[in-house]
């Protein structure tokens, strides 16, 4: 996702984890079913591959429902037999990209194993719907708890992922005493799929970056009915809520990062320039240094093509599945905590269910243009002006992420920290990878702001 600026919880016992992984869709196929019609009786809204654009002023709330024509499914499975595959790498590891024999045993599954029918048949399980703002249509998930008094969360996503990091973790969150959790920490979950991304409508003009996402992120849950509510991201979603925090909306109680911009300013272009280790770093200090030294140095020039060029990189993902599926396929074997596997943590099936959604969407282009948009150092704190927070900010740090945030840079960082924690499992894409333990990590986060609340709520009754 990032955009290189060449400008004591409890631990999750194995069993949990895995009913979390197998039995997540099916608890919320019944939670879906239950809650579909909260929003309304409007007519049920088919996708094609993308969301039609609605009225500027339709503050409506829509039934969303999603089958792309078996044509579109027809025309992928043609592409890919048609694939006109380069040679090979000349080396015995990724150093010069993901390696051709992975690539092709992956998008030959595809072409004739993968099954697009299945996912999309679990997403109409669960509330979808779509609403209009500030000109777009945003389209999003929302699954209400069964349990009364649950907190609203706000998950927001990142590249190359899309809404689907989070499914396995919306029966964890929404239905906590089915996953080992207490009642009293249920959330109501809202999944939107960032404009450009999915079946969210795509800016046709210039400005939507972080800052204009999170004004729309306010506005959409100020429309759902919350008045008080929580956000959550990592890559694309840690800048957005990062944004929000420092915009500071009545409603917004805090916010938690998987992907913090902890980098201290004075430390930013000897990591982006690779020059000499610093002396007086920390051994943590010290790993996150190097880790962010080789990414920008071998790992980023992805975000360089799609911060400086992402109109021209999309012709390319537009029209070739394999060229998608390669570039995407790549970021979930660096960034997954697989040891460059990322078949240990996610099912062949899940990353090409979201490889699939931005085939399908025709996204590739105006995904990339949100790196256009934020062309920032999203590790930098000076950059992200984490100083400006004044809302209460929590930190989980996962083994698997592109660096380790060191306790020290986080808290400097972030003047209103008050939860960090550095969990054993779980890589960039925490929920993904380790829905019980992203949950288990949100319940304890955002616990303390519930009873803040739970307590300026019993003051106001009491007046």
């Amino acid at each position: 996702m990032f955009a290189n600026p060449f400008a004591s919880p409890c631990r999750p016992t194995s069993a949990i984890s895995d009913m979390a992984n197998a039995f997540a869709l099916v608890l919320l196929a019944a939670t879906g079913l239950a809650h579909a019609g909260q929003q309304g009786d409007a007519p049920t809204h088919v996708a094609d591959a993308a969301s039609a654009q609605s009225p500027r002023d339709d503050a409506s709330i829509r039934p969303f429902h999603i089958h792309v024509p078996e044509a579109q499914l027809a025309d992928l499975r043609k592409r890919i037999a048609a694939t006109r595959w380069p040679d090979a790498e000349t080396v015995d590891d990724q150093s010069q990209g993901i390696e051709l024999a992975k690539v092709q045993e992956l998008v030959r599954y595809w072409g004739d194993g993968y099954d697009w029918r299945r996912i999309e048949a679990q997403l109409n399980t669960l509330p979808e719907f779509v609403t209009t703002i500030d000109g777009i249509d945003v389209q999003f998930i929302h699954v209400r708890s069964r349990h009364p008094g649950a907190l609203p969360l706000l998950l927001t996503h990142g590249w190359p992922g899309s809404p689907l990091e989070f499914v396995k973790a919306i029966g964890p969150l929404t239905d906590p005493t089915a996953f080992g959790g207490r009642a009293e920490d249920a959330f109501d979950v809202v999944i939107p799929a960032i404009p450009g991304y999915g079946f969210s409508g795509k800016p046709k003009t210039t400005g939507w970056g972080p800052d204009r996402v999170g004004r729309a992120w306010d506005v959409l849950m100020t429309r759902l009915g919350y008045d008080r509510y929580v956000s959550q991201g990592g890559d694309h979603g840690s800048v957005i809520s990062d944004a929000m925090a420092r915009q500071a909306p009545p409603g917004l109680l805090g916010i938690h990062l998987n992907m913090p911009a902890t980098v201290p300013g004075d430390l930013v272009d000897a990591i982006n320039g690779g020059k000499p280790v610093p002396d007086g770093l920390a051994p943590d200090e010290l790993a996150a240094f190097n880790a962010l030294s080789r990414f920008f140095g071998r790992d980023a020039a992805y975000g360089a093509m799609m911060v400086t060029r992402p109109q021209t990189i999309g012709y390319g993902l537009n029209d070739s599945p394999a060229g998608t599926a390669a570039w995407m396929y790549e970021k979930f074997a660096q960034w997954t905590d697989s040891d460059g596997v990322p078949e240990r943590v996610l099912t062949r099936d899940e990353m090409l269910d979201d490889i699939t959604l931005y085939w399908l969407t025709g996204s590739a282009a105006s995904a990339s243009r949100f790196y256009w948009e934020n062309n920032n150092n999203n590790f930098s704190a000076v950059a992200q002006k984490t100083a400006d927070i004044k809302i209460p900010v929590a930190v989980t740090v996962f083994p698997g992420e592109i660096y380790r945030a060191p306790k020290r840079w986080t808290t400097m960082a972030y003047p209103s920290l008050y939860y960090f924690h550095e969990v054993d499992k779980g890589g960039h894409f925490a929920a993904w990878e380790q829905p019980q333990l992203f949950s288990e990590e949100l319940r304890e986060a955002f616990r303390p702001l519930r009873l803040r609340q739970a307590t300026s709520a019993a003051v106001a009754a009491g007046r």
